[in-house]
C-alpha cells in the first residue's frame, strides 16, 4: 500500500519546542525557504524596471538586489550541510509527496539571480555562470522529481496542490536569462543556449498544461486544499507570468525569427489567463481569511515569485503591444507583491527567530 502523508507538511509551522540549535536547523530545514529568493528577486527586478519611470526606485533595486545575494548565501549554508549531516533527511525530500515539489526552488533561486545580475548589476560574466548552474539544476530536478513520481505511489489526491508547478516553472524561467546571455555569446555557444530555453520553455509549459489538468480535477471534485497550502494558489501566476517573458525574450533573441508578433500575442493570451487567475486566486485567499483558516506558513513565500512574475510580464507586453491596462494591471499586481513580500519576510524573521519554522515536517 502506498505511504500516506499529511497534505500540508512542507509549509505548517509547529510551536517551537526546546532550544533552538544548528543541527536542528539543518535537519529542519526546508527547500522552500528558497521561495524566499525568488520573491525578493522578482521584487527588486520588478523596482528595477519602474525606475525608468520613477527614478527613486533605482537605489531600491540596488538594495534589494545586494540583499537578495546574502539571502541566497544564507540559506545555501543549511541546505548545504543537510546534504552531508543529514543525509536522510534531505534525501527524503525527493520523494516526499508535497515536500519534493519545493526542492527545485534552489535552481529557480539560482535563474533569478542571474536575471538579477544581467539587468541589475549589468554584470554577465556572474549571470552567465549562476545560469548554467541554475539551467543543469532545473532540468535535473524536473527529471528526478517527476520520475520518482511517475514510479511511485507516494502521492495521492490529497497531495495535489498548485505546489506541483514548481519543477515546470523551473524550466520555463531558463529562457529569462538565457536568451539575452545568448545573445552576448554569439557564436555556437549562442545557438546551444537557446536550443535549451526552447526545450526548457517548450517542456516546461506542456508539462504545466499537464499538470493544470490535475490540479483542477482535484479543486472541482475533491475536498478543499488546508488552511496552510492557500497560499499555494497564487502558484499558477508563476508560469502564467514567466512565459510570457520567456516567449518576448525568445523573440528579441533568436536570429531567424523574423516576426515577433506570434510570440507577442502568444504571450498576451497567456496573460489573459493570468489577469483571471489573479482574481480567483484573490477570491479564494479572501475566503479562507475570512474564515479564519488562512495561518502564516512558510508556503506564503508561494504569494510572492508568482505575483511579481506576472506583474513584470505585465510590464513587458506593455512595451510590445499597444493595448491599454496591461501597464496598470502591472502596478496593481507589484503593489500586492510588495505586501505580500513585506508580511511574509517580518514572518519569516520571526518564525526563524523562535525556531517555529524549524520544526519536523
Amino acid at each position: 500500500m502506498p505511504q500516506q502523508h499529511s497534505a500540508a507538511p512542507v509549509a505548517k509551522p509547529a510551536a517551537a519546542s526546546g532550544a533552538l540549535s544548528a543541527r536542528k536547523i539543518v535537519e529542519n530545514f526546508a527547500p522552500s525557504w528558497f521561495a524566499a529568493v525568488m520573491g525578493t528577486g522578482v521584487l527588486a527586478l520588478g523596482a528595477g524596471f519602474l525606475s525608468h519611470r520613477f527614478a527613486a526606485l533605482v537605489a531600491v533595486a540596488a538594495a534589494l538586489h545586494w540583499f537578495n545575494v546574502l539571502l541566497f548565501l544564507l540559506l545555501l549554508v543549511p541546505w548545504t550541510l543537510r546534504w552531508f549531516h543529514a543525509r536522510p533527511q534531505a534525501a527524503g525530500s525527493l520523494v516526499h509527496p508535497v515536500i519534493a515539489n519545493f526542492v527545485p526552488t534552489v535552481a529557480i533561486a539560482l535563474l533569478v539571480l542571474s536575471v538579477q545580475f544581467l539587468q541589475l548589476a549589468k554584470a554577465p560574466e556572474i549571470a552567465l555562470p549562476l545560469w548554467w548552474t541554475g539551467t543543469a539544476l532545473a532540468f535535473g530536478f524536473s527529471f528526478l522529481i517527476l520520475f520518482k513520481q511517475f514510479l511511485g505511489e507516494q502521492v495521492m489526491l490529497d497531495h495535489i496542490t498548485p505546489g506541483i508547478f514548481i519543477p515546470p516553472v523551473g524550466l520555463v524561467v531558463i529562457p529569462v536569462a538565457g536568451a539575452p546571455l545568448a545573445l552576448l555569446a554569439g557564436g555556437a555557444t549562442q545557438g546551444w543556449m537557446l536550443l535549451l530555453c526552447y526545450i526548457g520553455l517548450g517542456s516546461g509549459g506542456l508539462l504545466w498544461l499537464a499538470l493544470q489538468a490535475i490540479t483542477m480535477f482535484r479543486f472541482v471534485l475533491h475536498k478543499p486544499i488546508p488552511g496552510p497550502m492557500v497560499p499555494t494558489f497564487w502558484i499558477n501566476l508563476g508560469p502564467l507570468g514567466v512565459m510570457p517573458i520567456s516567449l518576448i525574450a525568445l523573440a528579441d533573441a533568436t536570429p531567424f525569427v523574423a516576426d515577433k508578433l506570434p510570440f507577442h500575442v502568444a504571450a498576451l493570451l497567456l496573460w489573459g489567463f493570468g489577469a483571471w487567475w489573479l482574481c480567483m486566486a484573490a477570491m479564494l485567499t479572501l475566503s479562507y481569511w475570512k474564515r479564519g483558516a488562512l495561518p502564516f506558513a512558510l508556503s506564503w513565500w508561494a504569494f510572492t515569485f508568482p505575483t511579481g512574475a506576472f506583474a513584470i510580464a505585465s510590464f513587458r507586453l506593455s512595451g510590445v503591444l499597444p493595448l491599454p491596462g496591461t501597464f496598470g494591471v502591472g502596478l496593481v499586481a507589484y503593489g500586492l507583491l510588495a505586501i505580500f513580500w513585506a508580511l511574509t519576510l517580518a514572518r519569516s524573521v520571526r518564525g526563524a527567530i523562535d525556531g517555529s519554522l524549524f520544526q519536523p515536517h
